[in-house]
């Protein structure tokens, strides 16, 4: 690489440096500053031991895992299943036209989407309010009832996420080898053993990395029960999420000091946990 094309990739890349580390780092640093100290002295662990043991917060922890959880599996689970599918149907309509349309879902802002979806999940005007009925539910206060929140949740998240990484999976087993995959067939292999044996081994980095970005994303859980809160009367708690707590600690309570450590819980926990998706995955490793 020249002189010049160093400079260039230096001057590109300037630009989310400084973005990341006007807010991305130093919201980080402060966080971490405010979450050992109150009014500005220095109190050690006090402020995550009182968090730790506000009655709201180990229900908060809850709801999020479990969220989090059927969020991942749904995602790397049926979104590689579709991927492969679209891959292996390979007809004229997944051009330009379907890609666009399988990224507008993920292009609708959060509260957009929620609201979409309240339109959608009540019975009374629901284009799909037969079979909401079927399940026993006749209002929009049974279907966001707390215990269907996390599936309700995910619902929202993957109508809104999946096609996006479809696209990325698909544009990933694109870039597998013609010979190998017409190799694998001469030798016998059907459909599912190529995809078992070939496509996921050389789309598990790609799945990794929709781990790490979907884990990010999903342990921040707020727009969906702040919006669904509004629209049931607070059918939804306010502080159903750690978000939605930290938020309440900060605006509510004046506790910034609060509000810092649970930022910074769930900031050690999303990195813990992508740090799995990075070794399982081999994401850094050269092929």
């Amino acid at each position: 690489m020249s002189a010049g094309q160093s400079r260039f990739g230096y001057v590109f890349v300037s630009g989310y440096t400084l973005l990341l580390v006007a807010f991305g780092l130093l919201p980080t640093l402060y966080a971490l500053f405010l979450s050992f100290t109150r009014n500005g002295v220095f109190v050690g662990f006090d402020n995550f031991v009182k968090v730790f043991n506000d009655y709201r917060f180990l229900p908060a922890v809850g709801h999020v895992a479990l969220y989090v959880v059927f969020w991942l599996i749904s995602l790397i689970v049926l979104v590689v299943v579709l991927a492969i599918v679209v891959h292996g149907i390979r007809v004229r309509w997944l051009g330009d036209t379907a890609r666009f349309l399988f990224y507008i879902p993920g292009a609708i802002a959060g509260a957009s989407s929620v609201l979409l979806w309240l339109f959608v999940l009540d019975p009374s005007v629901s284009p799909v309010s037969a079979l909401l009925r079927a399940m026993g539910y006749e209002s929009l206060v049974n279907v966001v009832a707390v215990g269907n929140l996390p599936v309700v949740f995910t619902v929202i998240a993957f109508w809104a996420g999946a096609g996006g990484w479809i696209v990325i999976m698909y544009g990933a087993l694109n870039n597998i080898s013609a010979d190998i995959m017409e190799a694998a067939r001469i030798d016998g292999a059907g459909a599912l053993q190529v995809a078992w044996y070939i496509q996921l081994p050389m789309l598990t980095k790609w799945i990794s990395y929709m781990g790490i970005m979907s884990l990010a994303a999903g342990t921040q859980l707020f727009v969906e029960p702040k919006v669904l809160a509004q629209a049931t009367k607070n059918v939804v708690p306010e502080d159903y999420s750690l978000n939605q707590l930290a938020y309440l600690y900060a605006f509510r309570q004046g506790d910034f000091s609060g509000s810092a450590a649970i930022s910074v819980m769930l900031l050690v926990v999303a990195l813990g946990l992508s740090t799995i998706f990075i070794f399982r995955g081999k994401l850094f490793e050269r092929d």
